[in-house]
């Protein structure tokens, strides 16, 4: 009796293909998520492409990551589906990445997407490799049956195997033409004769900017964190009121329309219509994190209070559902039992109910962004008509609160991510103008990930909460743990913050710069940093930044030599995408436009902390110089400013800096 029990389980296992799918030790909740799937995934390795070659099959490349709502829809339809697992696993090796765990992959795949089709890419992306890891094919997501215009797994599958089978040196053809496209020499160009200024990045960024529904681009939005700083720095360089109301009305329709989740706080990932309406409903950490100081700026500018309440809920929703033990978590899905939306959106009769009693309801129900019939698959995503919150909205929103603490809130990814967590502490040290309980909670929060992610002078990528970290870290996460110390060192003035940046830095460009060229891992993929920030700012270019901060804090013409050496084998690149390269954009104004460090003794700083943070100038940094008794102002070649009086300072830096 015990053997046919032993049998029956062993065929029960086989048929949901556990016995063949290599995912189930895998520690990624995305490839967790597709370790029982009938195609018999294997992790990205040599293992993989040793069996593609012994095999002489092509390798299907799946790479996703777990909160991923189209990810999802793919996984249903086709890798869920017998018949099409069938093809796959006759005809291919299939391998599944994780976006998250193996960023500096996906970086290749989405840049080869980029210039093949000539527009971005997404998740999921599929791509078809030789066993030499030369990709020949390349798309995102695809149907399990043709739709519109678009074929189905069910014949592509078929028709790409017996192409590679019989007509391999076409195949070889159009994987040689696919490298030659990543592989296109870059010239450097000097920094004084590039062909990038304040006016050609303004009139650039004009170019994009959607006049009518706020934002850049004109199909589905995403917040673009980085270009939005590019723009508030433009305004401030040139002075520019029209670049200025453009980035608050871009604020003013995230937070208002349906990127913002009016009842939790927090932004989703980005908004499928052009209008702001209806997101796709991840809550991905680096959205928050990015977002959050552009709305401290905000306030700092304009006192409107929406801005320090979008900052304020959006690090009250994190605390409440992405915090374990210090430690942020990745993101949450858009989808509870595989349907989308389902935990945010309410129907129409639940708005009615949240509306009963509320003095305001007339007023709340003209600056509703939907009619009676909904406007999310006929039930109701939130948002307004209006730039800034109306009367009775506070209590509307406790009773929707209430209805929400009875749904089943999204699958949350645990892992820990040590670039994402180190954008969002910078976050906290940046808010920390408004409430300096938020220093506080930086603090706590970067102790806990140094604890957990830098182990015997090794810095580590991620790893899922509550185990031993073994990925190595990448250059996001040197970038982003650089850019989170320089923004400590500047709320406490503590060397100590200081110095750890500076041993990051020295670390990332051991591990990662070799030749002149800056690479994304220090491995044998030797796949080349990049300055695209489409989702979130490029590790190359905040390390760019990094460099030019570290520079004048430190007065270092090295690390002056090497920043620049950096830009001139960009400028080519940023000369051509000029704004849509924002975060180099803004390296290249750095250092063109000069970043200015105030210098003084701890006690004056930190009493005018608030002040030096709204100097019209945006390239300030702040450093602590003892045995002082007056400020001054200076670039990395000297200081033009001397008085005892910062109101004297602030002048001199908004008026004479650029003359």
């Amino acid at each position: 009796m015990k053997y046919i029990v032993i049998i029956l389980t062993f065929f029960i296992f086989l048929e949901a293909g556990d016995l063949k799918n290599k995912l189930l030790s895998e520690t990624s909740p995305y490839l967790q998520q597709h370790a029982t799937n009938p195609v018999n995934w294997m992790p990205w390795g040599d293992e993989a492409f040793a069996k593609a070659k012994k095999q002489n099959k092509a390798v299907f490349l799946s790479i996703g990551y777990s909160t991923c709502h189209w990810c999802h829809v793919m996984a249903k339809e086709s890798f869920e589906n017998k018949a099409i697992a069938e093809l796959f696993n006759k005809y291919f090796v299939c391998v599944k990445v994780d976006r998250e765990e193996m960023p500096h992959l996906d970086s290749y795949y989405q840049q080869l997407h980029l210039k093949v089709k000539k527009r971005s890419g997404g998740w999921p992306l599929s791509a078809f490799l030789t066993y030499e890891k030369k990709p020949f094919y390349i798309g995102t997501y695809i149907p399990a049956n043709q739709e519109h215009f678009h074929e189905g797994l069910d014949t592509l599958l078929p028709k790409i195997y017996y192409r590679y089978k019989n007509d391999y040196k076409d195949v070889l053809k159009e994987a040689e033409y696919m490298e030659s496209l990543m592989n296109k020499a870059q010239k450097t160009i000097k920094n004084d004769n590039a062909k990038i200024s304040l006016d050609t990045l303004s009139s650039s960024i004009q170019e994009s900017y959607d006049d009518i529904y706020e934002g850049f681009g004109r199909n589905k939005k995403f917040p673009e964190a980085s270009k939005l700083a590019l723009m508030m720095d433009l305004a401030l360089l040139k002075n520019n009121e029209k670049l200025q109301k453009k980035s608050l009305d871009m604020l003013d329709a995230m937070a208002m329309r349906g990127l913002y989740d009016h009842v939790e706080g927090g932004f989703f990932r980005y908004s499928v219509d052009a209008a702001w309406e209806i997101p796709h409903f991840e809550k991905m950490l680096y959205n928050q994190a990015e977002l959050i100081p552009l709305y401290v700026r905000a306030y700092l500018t304009t006192k409107k209070e929406l801005y320090r309440n979008v900052v304020k809920e959006s690090i009250e929703m994190l605390d409440r559902r992405f915090v374990k033990d210090k430690l942020y978590y990745s993101a949450s899905d858009a989808d509870t039992n595989h349907e989308e939306g389902t935990y945010f959106t309410f129907t129409t009769d639940e708005i009615e109910q949240a509306l009963k009693n509320n003095p305001y309801a007339p007023a709340l129900k003209e600056s509703f962004y939907f009619d009676e019939f909904g406007n999310f698959k006929s039930k109701v995503h939130l948002g307004f008509t209006s730039n800034d919150r109306v009367k009775g909205f506070k209590k509307f929103k406790e009773e929707l609160l209430k209805m929400r603490k009875t749904k089943e809130y999204p699958f949350i990814d645990k892992k820990i991510n040590t670039a994402w967590n180190a954008m969002m502490i910078e976050a906290l040290y940046k808010a920390s103008v408004l409430d300096k309980k938020y220093a506080k909670k930086a603090d706590e929060h970067l102790e806990s990930l140094l604890a957990y992610m830098f182990e015997r002078e090794e810095l580590y990528h991620q790893a899922l909460i509550g185990t031993k970290p073994t990925q190595l870290g990448l250059l996001e996460d040197y970038s982003f743990l650089i850019s989170a110390l320089l923004a400590a060192y500047e709320v406490e003035f503590d060397e100590d913050k200081l110095s750890k940046a500076e041993y990051f830095l020295n670390e990332a460009k051991r591990k990662f710069y070799r030749d002149g060229i800056w690479y994304h891992s220090d491995d044998k993929l030797g796949i080349k940093a990049d300055i695209n920030d489409k989702y979130y700012t490029s590790p190359l270019s905040r390390m760019i930044q990094n460099i030019l901060k570290l520079a004048s804090l430190r007065t270092s013409f090295r690390y002056e030599k090497l920043a620049v050496k950096t830009l001139e084998s960009q400028n080519a690149l940023i000369e051509k995408e000029q704004s849509n390269a924002p975060a180099a954009s803004i390296a290249f104004l750095m250092q063109k436009e000069r970043v200015v460090t105030i210098k003084n003794n701890k006690e004056s700083l930190k009493r005018d902390f608030i002040k030096i943070k709204k100097i019209k100038y945006p390239y300030v940094l702040i450093k602590k110089k003892d045995m002082v008794s007056e400020y001054l102002a200076c670039t990395m070649r000297s200081c033009f400013a001397v008085d005892k009086e910062f109101s004297k300072i602030k002048i001199n830096i908004e008026e004479n800096i650029r003359n």
